[in-house]
């Protein structure tokens, strides 16, 4: 068999990355747990008519089929993909069971999503989400949207990773403002502006003429207003100096500050108003956010959102929400890239049994199985070999001690210091910072 070759877009962490996942996500979800939010996993695929409903996603949908279809039986595989997202699945799954669930129900999910996109650095065709929504019945008050940079903010302030900053804007604003400048078309004005990043304002503002029927003027003020950008709620007298009045523009404004302000009084600098921010999926409603990593914003949003009024309704039955995604491999893949976080070892392992003969093995058995019966994490050597050798190889594998039993009594080594100690497996514990691997930025020794 020749040697394969890697997927693009596809990633396999090392054992040690690995590890470093888990450490996030055990974070990550504990931050979760404590702001009330109940675990959940919806299926892998959805119909396509259910993916494709919202917003411009064809090109990134893998479909699902079987190798060997049977010809006389059911095309329904064939109208299913497997999901590039987390909301549109949960607000399925919201449909489906709104009799068994209470409202507001707020959940999170961690979970893997499939995209076909171009993979490049941090972007990647299948990948793990860290999602949480809040839904409720006919309504949703503003003061969920305000919640939402608190939770990411605490959950990614828990991690080893360079500080956020997580800018909010509101659809509510730029709806209104276009609207009052006489642009008939907001989503296609939307699309537009949030391609600002990646085609600049002359572009931007052709697309806008394009797409959107937009006068030069009217371009020139859509501009204007995707240009403000504040750390507090004086964004609002720099939209308010424009000069365009509407109602849903005044309520994008009222709600916005109120997002700003509740971020700043819990973790001042976590949130900035910016109005460039669109987010191009058409169910958004309300406020929206991206997050970028400080010293990593060439490579965009980590954690994206916002919310949405009509993406779970049937009929005359609505269940708006909020919610909020940290694309963890995309996080952890460009600090991998960039060598900026380390574990301290690359096993779990926390001490290793010598094993002084292959007849006394049971005896190196049973020590292990006293250890580990009270959390210590602990392997017994592969062979009977020279203890010298028993020792390198814990050193290969990272692990810091080396237990022996002997008949007078068992001892423990610290293979670091080389300090060796008499100890018994009912007693000894090894120092907290060694029960288990430590994970932190790379160069702290972690």
């Amino acid at each position: 068999m020749s040697k394969p070759t890697p997927i693009s877009g596809f990633p396999e962490w090392t054992p040690a990355q690995r590890m470093i996942e888990q450490f996030v996500l055990d974070r990550i979800r504990a931050t979760f747990e404590l702001y009330g939010f109940a675990p959940l996993e919806t299926r892998s695929v959805e119909p396509l008519d259910q993916l494709l409903r919202k917003g411009e996603t064809s090109k990134e949908v893998y479909l699902l089929r079987r190798l060997q279809a049977d010809a006389d039986g059911p095309a329904g595989d064939d109208a299913l993909g497997l999901h590039f997202d987390l909301t549109v699945p949960f607000a399925r799954y919201v449909l489906e069971n709104a009799g068994k669930l209470q409202f507001p129900f707020r959940r999170y999910q961690i979970q893997k999503v499939w995209r076909g996109e171009r993979p490049q650095e941090g972007r990647y065709r299948e990948f793990l989400q860290a999602d949480i929504d809040i839904v409720d019945r006919d309504t949703l008050p503003a003061h969920y949207e305000a919640e939402m940079p608190l939770v990411i903010g605490d959950a990614l302030r828990s991690l080893p990773i360079p500080p956020v900053r997580i800018q909010v804007n509101n659809r509510k604003i730029c709806e209104g403002f276009y609207r009052g400048i006489g642009l008939t078309d907001p989503e296609a004005t939307l699309r537009a502006v949030d391609k600002l990043d990646k085609l600049g304002p002359a572009k931007v503002a052709d697309l806008l003429a394009e797409t959107a029927g937009a006068s030069e003027a009217q371009a020139k003020a859509c501009l204007a207003l995707a240009e403000i950008s504040a750390p507090d709620a004086s964004f609002a007298d720099a939209v308010r100096a424009l000069g365009v009045s509407d109602p849903l523009l005044d309520e994008g404004i009222a709600e916005l500050t109120a997002v700003v302000e509740t971020a700043a009084a819990h973790a001042p600098g976590l949130c900035v108003a910016d109005l460039r921010i669109a987010r191009g999926l058409d169910y958004y409603t309300g406020t929206v956010y991206e997050t970028q990593m400080i010293g990593y914003e060439r490579f965009g949003s980590i954690c994206s959102g916002g919310r949405y009024d009509n993406l779970a309704s049937a009929g005359s039955v609505r269940f708006p929400g909020v919610g909020i995604s940290i694309g963890v491999t995309r996080m952890l893949g460009l600090l991998f890239g960039a060598e900026a976080l380390s574990v301290s070892r690359s096993v779990p392992t926390c001490v290793l049994v010598a094993v002084t003969a292959e007849e006394d093995r049971a005896a190196s058995d049973a020590v292990a199985a006293a250890l580990r019966s009270r959390g210590v994490p602990t392997e017994v050597s592969p062979s009977a070999a020279k203890f010298g050798k028993q020792i390198r190889y814990a050193e290969r594998r990272g692990i810091p001690y080396v237990w022996f039993p002997g008949a007078d009594g068992d001892e423990v080594k610290d293979i670091r210091s080389g300090e060796q100690v008499a100890a018994a497996a009912g007693e000894w514990t090894p120092p907290r910072a060694d029960l288990k691997p430590l994970v932190g930025p790379a160069g702290t020794g972690a």
